[in-house]
């Protein structure tokens, strides 16, 4: 039980985390953009660019937590084309977080709820982003 516990209050750790970076690229994005470029070509590729990068440290966020956890007693493992390296972990934070999934590394014990919480938040944040990017194409798009 103390184990379903922790695995949990990680989880919401995780994901509240991911949540906060988010909304903080965005919010910084939304107010830097328009100070930087005048034109409505650059404010949307930088919106994109802003996005990206709030995607991947945010991946990287979760693969640093599976390596925790693969690394830790009573968490669970990864296991199949995965050699325990930070890399392999982000890699398959990467595969999960756009709910990709090759297959090629399976988690196994307590881990696939982690799995699961990562699919679930990459899927909000992902349409989080496409929504912010769409509000800012309609707001400079008559600017051509």
């Amino acid at each position: 039980m103390k184990t379903l516990l922790t695995i949990t209050l990680l989880n919401m750790v995780l994901v509240t985390t991911v949540v906060i970076v988010h909304y903080e690229f965005l919010i910084r994005a939304s107010d830097v953009i328009p100070r930087l470029c005048r034109h409505h070509r650059p404010r949307i590729l930088l919106g994109v660019l802003a996005a990206l990068v709030a995607h991947s440290v945010e991946i990287w966020i979760f693969g640093l937590g599976y390596w925790f956890m693969h690394h830790s007693e009573n968490f669970g493992h990864l296991q199949g084309n995965f050699d325990g390296s930070l890399l392999d972990a982000a890699y398959f934070s990467f595969t999960t977080y756009n709910t990709l999934g090759f297959g090629d590394i399976e988690p196994i014990g307590l881990l696939r709820y982690t799995v699961g919480m990562e699919a679930l938040a990459g899927l909000v944040l992902i349409t989080w982003s496409a929504s912010f990017l769409y509000v800012e194409m309609q707001r400079y798009w008559n600017e051509r």
